[in-house]
């Protein structure tokens, strides 16, 4: 595919030609001390000249030396939110004088853009694709939200030291079908996207903008800026080593290591609420006081919930050391079993937003560790 340059100044007229046909975009936006997703209406919306600071249990933002719009990690939330909604009425049921009346509900489904997915979050999505669309158990409501989805992604050329997805082999450069894909440079004064489509869809947005094309040169810096984000990867391929996790960590199903690692967590779910491909869910159903009306809702669920896997008798993972357990190894293992991918795309979100700064790249070191011994 063909790199053009789009001028850093020109980034609006992208903005809006995606929203020209009345797409809701969703973009990062600073907001409460953290870079999140949600509307964006035109480049001032986008997190210019901010950065995240990241490392185990810490995050927050700080002011970047320049003006790149993309230039931090990720943040606390996925692009998962706008796909698996957090919560969505199922059916409501009514009563009437001929019984009970159950409708279910169909939902309207908006016409969505993305703009600064990273390879990491497209490996994340396409990874619910498998269990949402794929799979024998399809999610209607996931598929038709992500059927007409335009994704404009972004190469990686920062990175945060809890980043490790070169080593899931997920990133930093994005390798997967999408739209439109940039890579922001910022050489001296002069401040450019590389840009190049991926779809037709793409190509026709890309007829609209001011761009010319890019030269060897460019490319050269565009190469440079995704190479600086490997380089600044602590837990990069050096540390971390991903291709026998699932024989490890089966071999390790009754290791004492994991009563040390229980002894640190907290169960509390941050870990699978932040993670992009985590999708467990459960249903409530309630009733209002006069008992005439009935809902049924969907909402994300985590295996760290004690409720979790209750069932007739009491909860199949009672305790903290079998709930991390089973995250741990269904992330990386049995998820490759159950789905032929790995669960985890090494965006380093679980490492930063537990609040006692459990480390899954650690956790895997010691079990090597100890097998060593």
């Amino acid at each position: 595919m063909q790199n053009f340059l789009l001028d850093a100044e020109d980034l609006d007229a992208l903005i809006q030609a995606i929203r020209a046909p009345g797409r809701q975009l969703k973009g990062p936006i600073l907001r409460d001390g953290a870079i999140v997703y949600d509307d964006v209406h035109s480049a001032n919306d986008l997190p210019r000249g901010w950065t995240d600071v990241q490392e185990k249990g810490t995050y927050r933002v700080v002011k970047r030396d320049d003006d790149a719009f993309f230039g931090y990690a990720v943040g606390p939330h996925s692009w998962k939110k706008f796909l698996q909604l957090p919560r969505r009425l199922v059916w409501k049921g009514q009563k009437n004088t001929n019984g009970v009346q159950i409708c279910e509900v169909q939902e309207p489904v908006p016409d969505l853009a993305f703009i600064g997915v990273r390879s990491c979050e497209l490996h994340a999505i396409a990874v619910q694709d498998r269990v949402f669309i794929d799979d024998r158990y399809r999610n209607d409501s996931y598929a038709s939200r992500r059927a007409n989805l335009l994704i404009v992604a972004v190469n990686c050329t920062t990175a945060a030291p809890t980043c490790f997805c070169v080593s899931m082999h997920t990133g930093p450069q994005v390798t997967l079908p999408c739209d439109l894909a940039l890579t922001e440079v910022i050489e001296g004064t002069q401040h450019y996207f590389l840009i190049r489509s991926g779809s037709e869809q793409g190509a026709r947005i890309l007829q609209q903008l001011p761009v010319k094309p890019a030269t060897d040169r460019h490319m050269e810096q565009g190469e440079n800026a995704i190479f600086q984000a490997q380089e600044q990867m602590a837990r990069g391929v050096r540390h971390f080593q991903s291709e026998d996790l699932k024989e490890l960590l089966y071999r390790n199903y009754d290791s004492p290591l994991w009563e040390s690692v229980a002894d640190r967590c907290l169960s509390c779910a941050n870990c699978t609420m932040a993670c992009p491909t985590c999708f467990c869910s459960t249903v409530e159903d309630t009733t209002d006081l006069t008992g005439e009306h009935a809902e049924r809702w969907e909402r994300w669920d985590s295996c760290f919930t004690g409720d979790f896997s209750y069932i007739t008798g009491g909860s199949v993972r009672a305790d903290t050391r079998s709930r991390y357990r089973q995250w741990m190894t269904h992330k990386l293992a049995t998820w490759q079993d159950q789905f032929g991918s790995s669960g985890c795309v090494g965006c380093g979100r679980c490492i930063a937003w537990c609040p006692v700064g459990i480390d899954i790249t650690e956790e895997v070191t010691r079990f090597r560790e100890m097998e060593k011994q």
